[in-house]
């Protein structure tokens, strides 16, 4: 697409590779900064297979909510399990020294239901788990914390940025969320949860919440091994300024390369709707000897999906642009 000749293409290159770092300049040298540019680029990028993303772009059809509030427990790998709901994932992570939990839903009933019931259910003792890594500060991953921390003494975990973040804000007033949890450990940029023989790396990618965290975890499928790469804030629901939108495609662009070099090949999210989690697990049910890890999307996937999610933002910040 053309905007005032290549000149003018070029130079809105440039403003694109500014926002995702100059290593991107390559990648974006050819799209102009435009939302319909880079809603075409998100929708390219996509393809046939990676329809969760692409949702993240302005104008594309979101999906209905979720018909039920429950979901059945699931072993996926073999030292990772899903424990949550169709609205809002949660996962158990199982070491040589006990249980990572990633994120609590929404209130104490959902984790006592979904997460100490579902680790009931897949054989795994509650009582082994020692740390509940909160992916971001919002009241559908951090509601059921309390009540965890409380029923099995287990350390909470998020980042220093989002703890603090908490700290300013006031209870829900809806009664389907939990409380605001007591501060536990805090984490920082770059760091790693270790319980055992699993260590977790911890990467700040705002702005989904100022102190969002993705993370980098180690997987086995039988005699195989993986990497998993979690984005832990989808959405746009941020304010929506032309530098929120940039602060997301940066922090992609840093998530994606660190992703790369760890050599992920395994979605993850903490929302089933973004990874297509339910319906992996329906074929992962159905999976017979031999046959490929549903889970398994493959380093170039990943890099996909990472395109998508960063041309959406740009596509939005350029929206946002438009509409001053």
């Amino acid at each position: 697409m053309r905007v005032g000749g290549r000149i003018g293409t070029i130079l809105l290159a440039w403003v694109a590779a500014a926002v995702l770092g100059f290593a991107g300049y390559e990648a974006v040298a050819q799209i102009a900064d435009t939302e319909e540019a880079h809603v075409a680029a998100a929708k390219e990028a996509a393809g046939q297979d990676l329809r969760a993303p692409f949702r993240l772009c302005p104008g594309v059809p979101q999906p209905a909510a979720p018909a039920s509030n429950a979901a059945e427990p699931m072993q996926v790998f073999d030292n990772l399990y899903f424990i949550g709901i169709p609205a809002v994932s949660a996962w158990a992570i199982t070491t040589s020294d006990g249980i990572i939990v990633i994120d609590s839903l929404n209130n104490a009933h959902e984790a006592e239901t979904f997460i100490e019931g579902g680790l009931r259910k897949l054989a795994l003792d509650p009582a082994q788990v020692k740390y509940v890594l909160i992916t971001h500060a919002h009241t559908d991953h951090f509601g059921g914390a309390q009540y965890l921390a409380d029923k099995l003494k287990a350390q909470l975990v998020m980042s220093e940025t989002d703890w603090n973040f908490l700290a300013t804000q006031q209870p829900s007033t809806n009664p389907n969320r939990g409380p605001i949890p007591k501060r536990g450990m805090s984490v920082r940029d770059g760091e790693k949860l270790s319980l055992g023989d699993v260590s977790i790396e911890i990467y700040e990618t705002p702005p989904h919440t100022p102190g969002t965290i993705s993370l980098i975890i180690p997987l086995r499928d039988r005699n195989a091994r993986h990497v998993g790469a979690l984005w832990g804030g989808n959405s746009f629901n941020f304010r929506p300024t032309e530098a929120n939108f940039a602060i997301y495609a940066n922090s992609v662009a840093k998530f994606a390369q660190i992703a790369k070099e760890r050599g992920a090949d395994v979605q993850l999210s903490n929302h089933p709707n973004f990874d297509e989690a339910l319906e992996k697990i329906a074929k992962l049910k159905t999976r017979a000897p031999g046959q490929p890890h549903p889970f398994v999307v493959g380093a170039a996937a990943e890099a996909r999906i990472f395109t998508v999610q960063s041309e959406c933002a740009l596509a939005m910040r350029a929206k946002v642009r438009a509409a001053k």
